[in-house]
């Protein structure tokens, strides 16, 4: 059985069920079959043998379920927009995916209204099931292209590991569909015949709506980004009496701080914080490790786990070697998730995707290094900068920062002036119940990372704040800090 015949499954095992909860909107598995197989009619009619992707815009309304499956149904891959983006990224996008058709939710609606049985037509392993856009370096997206094997390898593995029980989990949905980290929490919930949750913009611009919305939404599994997470801890209330049926938070995306897991523990006592790691290129995550208090005692920067069975992950040098433990180096993944490569860049594809033993690799640009048999990721290739001559990796001070007691969070940008980097700034989230001035505060941070780092990588500005901004994505907002300065 594939993907999707274990998606429609549920249909007839429990047709009434909730498949998606958004706002007021509620979607049975039974609706999601009967609809996205009437889109799927309509698709292989119109289009015939054109494989061209299918671009769906929206944010977070259960027609975008139904139109992700209802392109895959036809054989098509989906593009998906969340109308947080700005138009002039979206017409980019749309540029480069060249789709065949662009679905809003109205249209949608319409078209997948009428009973018509899906066309029969099998994805196969190597068809594109999703093409998703990620930030290029120069400034143009670049559309990675997933594949229904790749996605099957990842969300198999998941099943394997998180023990999901069947009809029995609230997947809590905090990123919008155009970001990789929903691919977790969409297609786990599906496939075990979950119920998915969305949080929109609107809750998370809200929080008193936010924690009502939280309060109400019965979720056991959470998938959110640290900082999203990190938001939400600065309200009291956030904890057990709140979530009461969590069982697990699972982040990824970016770099999960002790302070965080260990705050965590203490408000969810009972639940499981796992840390996972992997690009998109990777199909979500490649790593994962469940964090616990005998790592956090251990580790000042966590770690970010182990492969997913049947992928390799290799830290290697500039001459492609692998090196030994304890020695960084570049990480590398190989295996049945990585993606084939970007839509239509061929040079970019060349430049970062290989063959390792016969299988499909990629190239991550992300510093890593194996300690105890556990993979520590530790920044971009690409984020290195020079002060007064010294090459300094920003994520190398912001890991020292987050390994000082009274430092919850983190992040480390430089101060540009005149088109060049003069000096380090550090946005900090501190624990609660520290009370000192800024210039104390700032003086007793400095002496503390002067014991860890030299003097040329000790920021010199510190700007303390209750929480970071957020992406759209849920990530914290390094531009927006950055501008600040």
């Amino acid at each position: 059985m594939d993907l999707i015949e274990q998606i429609d499954h549920w249909a007839l095992a429990a047709p009434n069920a909730i498949a998606h909860i958004n706002g007021d909107q509620r979607l049975t598995y039974g609706e999601l079959r009967r609809r996205s197989d009437a889109l799927a009619a309509y698709l292989a009619k119109r289009f015939g043998d054109d494989r061209s992707p299918i671009a769906v815009l929206g944010h977070r309304e259960s027609e975008m379920l139904i139109a992700f499956l209802g392109a895959i149904k036809s054989r098509r891959p989906y593009v998906p927009l969340d109308t947080v983006l700005p138009q002039q990224r979206i017409d980019k996008i749309l540029a480069i995916s060249r789709p065949s058709l662009v679905l809003a939710p109205e249209e949608v609606a319409k078209l997948s209204s009428a009973d018509a049985p899906a066309p029969v037509i099998h994805a196969q392993c190597e068809d594109p099931f999703y093409i998703l856009f990620t930030s290029g370096s120069t400034g143009e997206p670049k559309g990675v292209i997933i594949t229904l094997g790749c996605l099957e390898h990842f969300v198999g593995w998941m099943l394997e590991e998180q023990k999901f029980v069947p009809r029995a989990e609230v997947f809590l949905n905090t990123a919008p569909f155009s970001f990789d980290l929903s691919v977790m929490d969409l297609y786990c919930s599906l496939a075990t015949g979950g119920t998915l949750h969305s949080i929109g913009r609107d809750l998370v611009a809200n929080p008193k709506m936010l924690y009502r919305a939280l309060g109400n939404s019965g979720a056991t599994t959470w998938v959110s980004t640290p900082s999203f997470a990190q938001m939400c801890l600065v309200e009291e209330k956030f904890a057990e009496g709140m979530l009461p049926s969590i069982r697990r938070f699972l982040f990824c995306g970016e770099t999960l701080a002790a302070q965080t897991a260990a705050r965590l523990f203490e408000r969810f006592p009972r639940a499981q914080v796992w840390n996972m790691y992997g690009p998109t290129e990777a199909t979500v995550a490649t790593t994962s490790v469940r964090i616990d208090l005998s790592i956090l005692e251990k580790y000042s920067a966590l770690p970010v786990g182990r492969a997913t069975p049947g992928t390799d992950v290799l830290v290697v040098n500039e001459a492609a070697e692998t090196l030994p433990a304890n020695e960084q180096g570049e990480i590398v993944i190989a295996g049945p998730n990585v993606s084939p490569g970007y839509l239509g860049r061929p040079e970019l594809t060349a430049a970062a995707f290989f063959q390792h033993c016969d299988r499909r690799a990629y190239r991550t640009g992300d510093w890593g290094r194996f300690r105890d048999g556990l993979l520590f990721f530790e920044g971009r290739i690409d984020s290195q900068l020079k002060l007064s001559g010294y090459r300094i990796e920003v994520g190398d001070v912001e890991a020292n920062l987050l390994a000082l007691p009274s430092v919850r969070d983190a992040i480390v940008a430089p101060v540009i002036k005149n088109g060049s980097a003069q000096s380090l700034a550090a946005f900090v989230v501190l624990n609660s119940g520290i009370a000192a001035s800024h210039f104390e505060l700032t003086q007793s941070l400095r002496r503390q990372l002067a014991v860890r780092l030299p003097v040329y990588m000790l920021p010199r500005k510190f700007v303390f704040l209750d929480a970071f901004p957020l992406t759209a994505n849920g990530k914290a907002d390094r531009a927006r800090l950055a501008q600040s300065l």
